[in-house]
């Protein structure tokens, strides 16, 4: 079984800062691109930002300058660093990794989501 477990979600002002972590754990070969995506309330889930294995990265027009996904193979780990954050960046937070088990068969995990809510 693999897991995501996400956390440091919380509650800031805007022009505030937070930082994502998101811990992978389980039967884990090797783990390709990982990312983020949120969902606000009344609104489809988006991508925010994606880093490959070889730490290719991209991000949501939307949060570019603002926001940073980084990561650490060797703790199996993603961070986003979000800065200036705005009441408009308000959703759940939730990691994504597709990760290959020792026979090579890559599936697709979420984390369960963490809150981010951003006062103005």
């Amino acid at each position: 079984q693999v897991q995501l477990v996400e956390s440091g979600g919380g509650l800031v002002q805007a022009g505030g800062s937070l930082r994502l972590s998101c811990a992978a754990s389980g039967f884990i070969g090797s783990i390709d691109a990982m990312g983020w995506y949120r969902q606000a309330p009344g609104k489809q889930r988006e991508l925010v930002a994606r880093i490959t294995n070889g730490d290719s990265t991209s991000y949501a027009d939307s949060v570019k300058g603002r926001f940073t996904i980084f990561r650490d193979n060797a703790k199996n780990m993603v961070y986003l660093q979000m800065n200036s954050l705005k009441p408009e960046d308000t959703a759940v937070y939730y990691c994504n990794a597709l990760i290959r088990n020792s026979w090579n068969r890559a599936n697709d995990y979420w984390g369960q989501g963490t809150q981010v809510t951003v006062s103005s």
